[in-house]
C-alpha cells in the first residue's frame, strides 16, 4: 500500500478515535451535569414543601412541648388535622423535641425511636433544613411490605413557629426547639428524573453524532484538499515555471534513479552541459522578456530533437542540462552534443529579428569519468567550462583539464598568496609592526543591504565575497570559490571572510549602527565543528554581540551531509548566531527535515524570483507563495534574493515575503560606501 495511503488512513482513524472519545466524554459530562442539577432542583422542591409541612404541623404545639417532649392526645389530634392535607405526598410526619425524643409521629406503627443522630445535631445548630433521598419500606394494610423512595428532610421548628409562638417558652423565639422530620414520598420523582436524564441522553448523543458526522466530513475533505493542493505545489516545484522543463531537483532525482539502473545493468550514463552564450548581453540589449522568449525557444527545441528517452532540464538562468540513459560509448555522447549544437545554427526569431545564438556544451559519462550524479555534474561542468573559454563549442570532459589546467593552477596560487598576504597583514595590525591589512587586501567584503518590504527600512546586509585581482580586476565568488573548495582552501577563504565580516561589525557597532550581516558558508565549512570555534573566537575578540552575526548555508550542502551539518548549526544556534538557508528551492529538503532544523530564515532562490513581476509565468506565484506558507508555518523569516524591478517586490509582498535583496535598491558595495542602517537607495511601496 502506498504510503501517502497509509499516512491518510492513520490521520483518518486517529481523528474518528479522538474525536469519538472526546465527543463521549463531553456527552457523558452533559448528561451527568444536567442529571444532578434536576436531582438538586427536585430536593429544593422538596424541601420547600416539607417547610411547608414542618410550618403547619408546628403550628398546632405549644414550644413548651418542644421542651417536655409531651404531647396531648388534642394536640397530636390538632397536629394530625393541620397536615392532613399533605396526606398525598407526605409519608411520615416526626416530630422531635429539643433533647432528640419522639413527640409525634403521623404512623401509628411509630411508638419510639431516635432522629439521626449527625443530622438532628447538624439542623439544631445551624437552623438549615438537611435533606436525604433514601429506600423506605412499610408494612401496608394487606401485611406485605412495600419498598418506596422517599426525601427525608429534617426542618428545624423555631418558637414563633410553634402554636404559642414561643411566649413564656424557655427558648427565645427564633431558635430552634426542636426538629421535624417531614418523609415526603419521592418514587415520581424519581421516575420523572428518570425520564428526563434518559431524554436529554438521547438528545445529547444525537446531536453530538450529528455534530461529529458534520466534523467528519469537514476535515476529509479539507484534508482531500490540502492534499490536492500539496501534491500539486510539489509537482510545479519540481518543474521549471518559465519552460516548463524539469528543474534542478527533478533532474537529480531522475539522475539517482537513472544511475542506479545503470550500476545494475551494467551501462553508461551521459550528461551534457550547455548554456547560451553571451546571454546576459541578449537580457540586457532586448530586455528580459526576449531573454525569457528565446529560452522557452531553446527548451521547445531541445525537446523535439533527442531521444525519448533522455531527460531535458533546465538548471537556471541560461543553463539547461541534458541526461542521456543508457549511452553506449563517450563518442556516442559526444555526437549526441554536437548534434544539440546543431540545434543553434537556424537562428531564434525574437520580436520580428533573427537572432543567431551560440551556446558552449560539455559532455561526461558515468563511469567513464565519474562515479556517481554529484561527480558526474561537477566533470560536465568543467568540459562546458573548457568549451566557453577554449570557443571549441564542444568538449568532453578530461582530466588533464581537470584541477591541473595552468590556468586554474596560476589562478589558484594567486589566491593563495592573497589570502598569506592578507593575514600577514592582519598581523602586522595586531603587533604594530610595518604594513597593514588594508594595503595587502585583495579580498574584500562587499555589503548588500536587506530590505524589508512592509517598511522600505534597511534591516541588515549579506556580506560578499570580492576578489580585487591585481590584473584581473574584481572577480566575482563564482571564479574562485569552486577552485577554493576543490582544493582545500575554501576553510581559509572562510576564515578570512568570517574575520572581515566581525572586524567591520565592530566598527560599525562603535559608530552606533546595530545592524547584522551575513556571511555565506560553504559545505565545507559546515561539515566541521572548526567553524563554530573560529566564530566564538572573533565574537570574543571584538566584543561583538551574536546576534549581530548571521550565516547563510545553502539548501544543498544541507541534504548533502545532513549528519554532520546538523549539530554545527545547532551549536552555531546555540552561541545567539541565526541561521538561513540559502537558495531555497534547489535542493531537496523534506518538510520533516526543515521542521528539525535550527534555522531561522529561508532564502527564496533568485530562479523563482525572476519569474515573478510584471511578465510572471504561469505557476510562478503558487510555488513562491507555498514556500512561503511553508516557512511561516515554522516560523521562518522569508527573504527573496535577486529583486531587480519594482514590480517583483511588489508581488513579493503581497506574497507575505518578509524581506528582500537586490539591484532594485543597490548593489554590493564596499564597507566604506555603504551607510549602515541607511534607507534603501531606490524605495517602494508594498501596495
Amino acid at each position: 500500500m502506498p504510503r501517502t495511503s497509509r499516512r491518510r488512513r492513520s490521520f483518518t482513524r486517529t481523528f474518528a478515535v479522538v474525536s469519538l472519545v472526546g465527543m463521549a466524554a463531553l456527552g457523558v459530562a452533559l448528561v451527568l451535569v444536567t442529571s444532578a442539577q434536576m436531582q438538586r432542583q427536585a430536593a429544593t422542591d422538596g424541601i420547600t414543601l416539607a417547610r411547608v409541612v414542618a410550618g403547619y404541623a408546628a403550628g398546632g404545639v405549644p414550644s413548651s412541648a418542644f421542651v417536655t417532649g409531651v404531647l396531648t392526645d388534642d394536640v397530636h389530634a390538632q397536629v394530625t388535622a393541620q397536615t392532613a392535607g399533605f396526606s398525598g405526598a407526605l409519608v411520615e410526619l416526626r416530630l422531635w423535641s429539643l433533647d432528640g425524643r419522639l413527640m409525634h409521629s403521623s404512623d401509628p406503627t411509630t411508638t419510639s425511636g431516635l432522629p439521626h443522630a449527625q443530622r438532628f445535631d447538624a439542623v439544631m445548630g445551624e437552623g438549615a433544613p438537611d435533606a436525604v433521598v433514601q429506600r423506605d419500606v412499610r408494612r401496608g394494610a394487606a401485611g406485605t411490605a412495600a419498598e418506596t423512595t422517599v426525601l427525608d428532610v429534617y426542618v428545624p421548628v423555631q418558637a414563633s413557629q410553634t402554636a404559642d409562638g414561643g411566649a413564656g417558652g424557655a427558648a427565645a423565639p427564633r431558635a430552634q426547639v426542636g426538629v421535624a422530620e417531614v418523609v415526603l414520598d419521592h418514587t415520581a420523582n424519581q421516575r420523572t428524573l428518570a425520564r428526563a436524564v434518559r431524554d436529554v441522553t438521547l438528545v445529547v448523543a444525537s446531536s453530538l453524532v450529528v455534530l461529529w458526522l458534520l466534523l467528519f466530513r469537514i476535515v476529509t475533505s479539507t484534508s482531500r484538499r490540502l492534499r490536492h493542493t500539496a501534491l500539486e505545489n510539489a509537482r510545479l516545484a519540481m518543474l521549471d515555471s518559465l519552460t516548463g522543463l524539469p528543474n534542478r531537483r527533478l533532474l537529480a532525482d531522475q539522475m539517482r534513479r537513472t544511475i542506479a539502473r545503470a550500476e545494475v545493468d551494467g551501462t553508461r550514463v551521459g550528461l551534457i552541459l550547455l548554456d547560451v552564450d553571451r546571454f546576459k548581453d541578449i537580457n540586457d540589449t532586448l530586455g528580459h522578456d526576449h531573454g525569457d522568449e528565446l529560452l522557452e525557444q531553446v527548451a521547445e527545441r531541445l525537446r523535439g530533437a533527442l531521444r525519448d528517452d533522455d531527460v531535458v532540464a533546465r538548471l537556471g538562468g541560461d543553463e539547461f542540462a541534458i541526461l542521456l540513459p543508457d549511452v553506449r560509448t563517450v563518442a556516442n555522447a559526444e555526437r549526441l552534443g554536437r548534434r544539440v549544437r546543431g540545434l543553434f545554427a537556424r537562428p531564434f526569431e525574437l520580436g520580428g529579428m533573427a537572432l543567431h545564438v551560440e551556446t558552449s556544451i560539455g559532455v561526461a559519462c558515468l563511469p567513464d569519468h565519474a562515479g556517481d550524479a554529484s561527480a558526474l555534474m561537477r566533470t560536465a561542468d568543467i568540459a562546458m567550462y573548457v568549451a566557453k573559454h577554449q570557443r571549441t563549442g564542444v568538449a568532453v570532459y578530461s582530466p588533464d583539464v581537470d584541477d591541473s589546467s595552468p590556468a586554474r593552477l596560476v589562478l589558484l596560487g594567486e589566491l593563495h598568496a592573497a589570502i598569506e598576504a592578507q593575514a600577514a597583514g592582519r598581523s602586522a595590525d595586531l603587533t604594530g609592526a610595518p604594513g597593514s591589512a588594508s594595503e595587502h587586501a585583495q579580498l574584500e567584503m562587499h555589503y548588500q543591504p536587506k530590505i524589508e518590504l512592509a517598511s522600505g527600512r534597511t534591516v541588515g546586509f549579506e556580506a560578499l565575497l570580492r576578489w580585487r585581482h591585481p590584473t584581473r580586476g574584481v572577480l566575482a565568488p563564482g571564479t574562485f570559490i569552486p577552485l577554493a573548495e576543490q582544493s582545500g582552501l575554501i576553510h581559509e577563504v572562510t576564515e578570512l571572510a568570517l574575520t572581515e565580516t566581525v572586524r567591520q561589525l565592530a566598527v560599525w557597532r562603535a559608530e552606533g549602527r546595530d545592524l547584522p550581516v551575513a556571511v555565506n558558508l560553504s559545505a565545507h565549512d559546515v561539515a566541521t565543528p572548526a567553524v563554530v570555534d573560529t566564530v566564538e573566537d572573533l565574537l570574543a575578540t571584538y566584543d561583538l554581540p551574536a546576534r549581530l552575526l548571521e550565516v547563510e548555508i545553502t539548501e544543498t550542502a544541507i541534504v548533502a551531509d545532513r549528519s554532520r551539518v546538523v549539530p554545527v548549526l545547532h551549536r552555531l544556534r546555540g552561541l545567539g548566531v541565526r541561521v538561513a538557508i540559502d537558495d531555497f528551492g534547489t535542493g531537496t529538503t523534506s518538510i520533516s527535515q526543515l521542521r528539525d532544523l535550527p534555522v531561522d530564515e529561508l532564502k527564496i532562490d533568485r530562479l523563482f524570483v525572476q519569474d515573478l513581476g510584471e511578465h510572471a509565468r504561469e505557476g510562478s506565484e503558487v510555488v513562491v507563495q507555498a514556500m512561503v506558507d511553508l516557512a511561516h508555518s515554522f516560523s521562518l523569516t522569508v527573504v527573496a534574493e535577486g529583486v531587480e524591478d519594482e514590480a517583483t517586490a511588489v508581488v513579493l509582498g503581497r506574497l507575505g515575503v518578509d524581506r528582500a535583496q537586490g539591484f532594485l535598491w543597490a548593489r554590493p558595495a564596499p564597507a566604506t560606501l555603504v551607510a549602515a542602517g541607511a534607507e534603501p537607495a531606490v524605495p517602494h511601496s508594498s501596495e
